[in-house]
């Protein structure tokens, strides 16, 4: 007989639940072993098997876990009765494991629902929450930066850091979680509802999970479902009406504010930039007629626009909680951005050269583009449905020149001729040059290095911002940016 699992939390006893977990990265394996401590019967899929996966089959295996380990994300769900489906962001809402489940009658969950039901009724830390397009990783640990300043024990949790799952269940609790959510995960949430959150951006990205689930306008729909039930602050890009529209659209605790954020002066109820002030005129009580003082730019790690808006969106978060003026500069002053994130990789002949790998689409890497004046390019890999002629009409006069590479950059070249014809593209991986699949990553990136070496100027940034994914020649975007640097750093001989 099915147990309705709709009514479970952390205090109840899951024994006799029957759980499939779709999905063993961090995410799946920590709500495996979380519905195992709770008492349910747990049958994982893993859907790869790397060392790390098959390290944590044999943990959780050991612990009770049956796990199958499949290569895709095509098989169905166990026979027998299930009541529950954990399902990873990597499988689409028409998944066959998926489906079935529905057909089925299954509850499906993701592991941000799950969470959210399994907080510590006595101790439910608020969820501060931070989706987008870009920035989400940069701004949820801004927030974490700054919520430690103010003396609160917290973790960015989510989408980044600690799986959300094993956050609710640490057994000392914390204050308040900075939390960060993709599109992916937003899809199957139900009764999460952030005391404050902020939708960054939305622009074109993942339309290949979306084709067959509203296209763009369902991937904003999944960012804005961010903001149903917000208690306290709906925060949102003033330069960015989608994200203003949803805060409109969404459904909140009576009383919660909508609160933008703007690299212009800020007009009451928002935070903004006065002179070289990132400013508060939300969260005080003469916001009518004066600003707060948070912190200076040259607190901040990096003055490119998108890192300010990033800084703001996290300080308007943290301000909307109660945390001090202070706290939110000793926050920011202490951040350093990740790996691959608009990271110098050296300096050479008065030529700099950027690793900004993590641009994985056309709108990370316009925001990446607008932060320097002019700009040797290196671009492309996997689009995943993205298009470039807005990107391209944009930055085209930044540009001295693009450097190609990546299964999708014909996609870029044929934006460029359409809109900056003038620009010099040098394409690595044409027949001329070679094919990349024939060789390494490493090799690959050599290749770009040189040619980017050889038409930049004195005064000129070497970008690396590459506006797609990057799984068609490497392992992930870490693994590209590595190569860059290596590449660089070799060239320029600063090894």
């Amino acid at each position: 007989m099915s147990r309705d699992v709709t009514t479970l939390g952390r205090r109840d006893a899951w024994t006799g639940v029957r759980a499939v977990v779709a999905g063993f990265g961090a995410s799946g394996a920590a709500a495996v072993d979380n519905l195992l401590h709770l008492g349910a019967d747990v049958h994982a899929v893993a859907e790869s098997v790397s060392p790390r996966i098959l390290e944590r089959v044999e943990l959780l295996e050991v612990l009770g876990a049956r796990i199958d380990v499949h290569t895709g994300a095509t098989h169905d769900l166990p026979a027998g009765d299930v009541d529950l489906l954990i399902v990873s962001p990597g499988f689409r809402p028409d998944a066959p494991i998926v489906t079935a489940a529905r057909e089925r009658g299954v509850v499906v969950w993701g592991e941000a629902e799950l969470a959210w039901r399994l907080r510590d009724p006595a101790n439910p830390a608020p969820w501060l929450c931070v989706t987008g397009t870009n920035g989400k990783t940069t701004t949820v640990q801004m927030l974490e930066s700054i919520l430690r300043a103010a003396g609160l024990r917290t973790v960015a949790a989510g989408n980044v850091g600690l799986p959300l799952t094993e956050a609710v269940m640490d057994p000392e609790g914390y204050d308040v979680l900075a939390v960060e959510l993709s599109s992916f995960q937003l899809h199957s949430v139900q009764t999460m509802a952030a005391e404050s959150a902020v939708v960054l951006n939305v622009a074109e990205d993942h339309l290949d999970w979306y084709e067959n689930h509203g296209g763009m306008s369902g991937y904003a729909r999944d960012k804005g479902r961010i903001y149903e039930g917000v208690e306290r602050a709906c925060v949102y890009n003033v330069a960015d009406p989608v994200t203003e529209q949803l805060v409109r659209d969404a459904d909140v605790v009576e009383g919660a504010r909508a609160v933008g954020f703007t690299l212009g002066v800020p007009g009451p109820g928002m935070l903004g930039v006065v002179d070289e002030f990132l400013v508060d005129r939300a969260f005080i009580a003469e916001r009518g007629t004066s600003a707060a003082e948070l912190c200076t730019l040259d607190d901040l790690a990096s003055q490119a626009p998108h890192f300010i808006a990033n800084a703001l969106a996290a300080a308007a978060l943290a301000r909307a909680h109660g945390v001090s003026q202070a706290a939110v500069r000793d926050g920011l002053r202490a951040f350093r951005p990740g790996d691959h994130r608009i990271a110098v990789v050296t300096e050479h002949e008065a030529v700099t050269w950027v690793d900004d790998s993590k641009a994985t689409n056309p709108h990370a890497a316009a925001s990446s583009l607008a932060a320097f004046d002019s700009v040797v390019w290196v671009a492309g890999g996997l689009a995943k449905g993205a298009t470039f002629d807005d990107l391209v009409a944009t930055v085209g006069s930044r540009l001295r020149a693009v450097v190609l590479l990546g299964e999708d950059r014909g996609l870029i070249a044929d934006a460029l001729s359409r809109h900056a014809p003038d620009v010099p593209v040098f394409d690595v991986e044409s027949t001329e040059t070679g094919d990349a699949e024939s060789g390494s990553g490493g090799d690959l990136m050599r290749r770009v290095v040189a040619a980017a070496a050889g038409v930049a100027q004195p005064g000129d940034t070497v970008l690396l911002a590459p506006g797609c994914a990057s799984m068609d020649r490497f392992t992930d975007y870490a693994a590209r940016g590595d190569a860059f640097a290596a590449a660089v750093r070799k060239h320029t001989g600063t090894e």
